[in-house]
C-alpha cells in the first residue's frame, strides 16, 4: 500500500492509498479514536454505500458512529449546513483533542474540515475521501471552504487533516461521469509540471476510468506524492508555488458560477475544461504552439470530459463571464492572476493579464 507522507512543518499526516481502508477504519485511525462515540460526517449517497461498513469497522473496535447525515452535491457546502454541522458536533461534546470523520468526496471534506477549524479554535479531523477528485486533490493539502453567492470557496480557512484515508474500493462505486470529473484533477498534474506524467494519462487514462486497479493505484499516489512536495514548500500559498495546483480553475471557476454551482456542470467538469482554455488562451498569447493547446483538448475530449465551451449552451457573452473571475482568490490589489503554460508541463502564474484581454479570447470560444 503506497504511503505519501504530507511534511507540514511541525504537523506531518499520511495519506494512505489502497484498498479496504473504509472496511478497516477504525484500525487504520487506532488511538486517534479515543472515545466510544465517533463523529462521522457524510452525505446520504455515501452513507448508503458505506454506512454499514463504517458502524460495523467501528463496533469491531467497540465504537459506534454519531451520524450527520447531509444532502449529496454542491449546493451542500453552505453557511446553513456549515451551522448545523457545527452545532451537531458541539452537541455532542467535541473536545479539541477528538478526531471527526470526513467520509466522502470534496463537498464533505471541504465543509468538514472548515467546521473542524473553527470548533473550539481547532480540532481533529481525518479525511476518508470517497470520490476520485477528493482522493487525489482536495482531501490532500489543508484548503476548507464553503461557497457563497459570490462565488465557490470564498470563506474558509488552511487546516490539515491528521490523516488521509484513500480507499480505492469507494472508486468502483462511482459512475463514469463522477470518476472523469476527478480524472480533470489527475491530468492536471502532468500539465503543471511533468509531461511524461501527461503521456502516460493519455496512454492510460481510458483504462484508469474503465477500472484498471493498476492504473487506479498509480494515478493517485502519483497525484498525491505530486500535490504533497507542493503543499509541503508553500502550505499557505504564499510564494505562489502553490498555487500553481489551481491550472484550470479560474476558468472553471467562471463556468461553474455561471452554471449556478449545480450538477449541470460538475467541478472536475469545470476544471477540465479550464484547463482547455486556459491552454488555448496560453497559444493565443504565442506561449505554446496551437498544436499542443489542441493535444490537450484532445486528450480531455478523449475521456469523455467537456473540451468546447460552445456544448455548454451558455447565453451569456464573453465580459460577464470574464466578470466571474474577479472574484478568484488569486486576484491581488485588483489585478487578475492567471496560470498559463509555456507548453505541457511549463505551467506559471502571471498577474499580466487585463480582464479586457479574457473577455475578448472568451467572445472568441463562446462564438466558435
Amino acid at each position: 500500500m503506497p504511503i505519501i507522507s504530507v511534511d507540514i512543518a511541525g504537523r506531518p499526516y499520511e495519506v494512505r492509498v489502497g484498498a479496504g481502508l473504509i472496511a478497516n477504519l477504525a484500525q487504520e485511525a487506532g488511538a486517534r479514536l479515543r472515545k466510544p462515540v465517533v463523529p462521522v460526517i457524510t452525505d446520504a449517497n455515501v452513507h448508503k454505500a458505506w454506512g454499514a461498513a463504517v458502524d460495523a469497522s467501528l463496533a469491531a473496535a467497540g465504537k459506534s458512529a454519531a451520524w450527520h447525515i447531509l444532502p449529496a452535491g454542491e449546493s451542500t457546502k453552505s453557511w446553513a449546513n456549515l451551522v448545523a454541522v457545527v452545532d451537531g458536533l458541539l452537541a455532542l461534546e467535541v473536545e479539541r483533542g477528538d478526531h471527526i470523520i470526513a467520509l466522502g468526496g470534496g463537498v464533505i471534506g471541504d465543509l468538514t474540515g472548515f467546521a473542524a477549524s473553527m470548533l473550539k479554535r481547532g480540532c481533529h479531523f481525518i479525511q476518508v475521501p470517497t470520490s476520485l477528485l477528493a482522493q487525489v486533490d482536495s482531501s490532500v493539502g489543508g484548503k476548507t471552504a464553503i461557497n457563497t453567492p459570490a462565488g465557490k470557496n470564498l470563506v474558509g480557512a488552511f487546516h490539515q487533516p491528521s490523516l488521509v484515508l484513500a480507499d480505492l474500493d469507494a472508486l468502483d462505486t462511482l459512475p463514469r461521469r463522477e470518476l472523469a470529473s476527478g480524472y480533470a484533477e489527475v491530468v492536471k498534474y502532468g500539465l503543471i509540471n511533468d509531461p511524461e506524467f501527461f503521456t502516460w494519462c493519455e496512454a492510460n487514462g481510458e483504462a484508469m476510468l474503465s477500472g484498471d486497479r493498476a492504473a487506479r493505484e498509480h494515478a493517485v499516489a502519483y497525484s498525491v506524492a505530486a500535490k504533497a512536495r507542493i503543499v509541503a514548500e508553500d502550505e499557505f500559498e504564499t510564494t505562489g508555488l502553490r498555487a500553481l495546483l489551481n491550472l484550470g480553475h479560474t476558468f472553471g471557476h467562471a463556468l461553474e458560477a455561471e452554471t449556478g454551482f449545480s450538477d449541470r456542470l460538475l467541478h472536475g467538469e469545470a476544471v477540465a475544461l479550464g484547463c482547455v482554455l486556459a491552454a488555448r488562451f496560453s497559444a493565443r498569447r504565442g506561449l505554446m504552439g496551437t498544436d499542443e493547446a489542441e493535444r490537450v483538448a484532445a486528450h480531455i475530449a478523449a475521456v469523455g470530459l467537456p473540451a468546447d465551451i460552445r456544448a455548454l449552451g451558455l447565453n451569456v457573452s464573453g465580459a460577464q463571464l470574464a466578470a466571474h473571475t474577479l472574484h478568484d482568490k488569486k486576484v491581488d490589489a485588483g489585478r487578475l492572476a492567471f496560470l498559463l503554460m509555456r507548453g505541457i508541463g511549463g505551467t506559471f502564474l502571471t498577474k499580466d493579464v487585463t480582464l479586457e484581454e479574457v473577455s475578448a479570447f472568451l467572445r472568441e470560444e463562446l462564438e466558435g
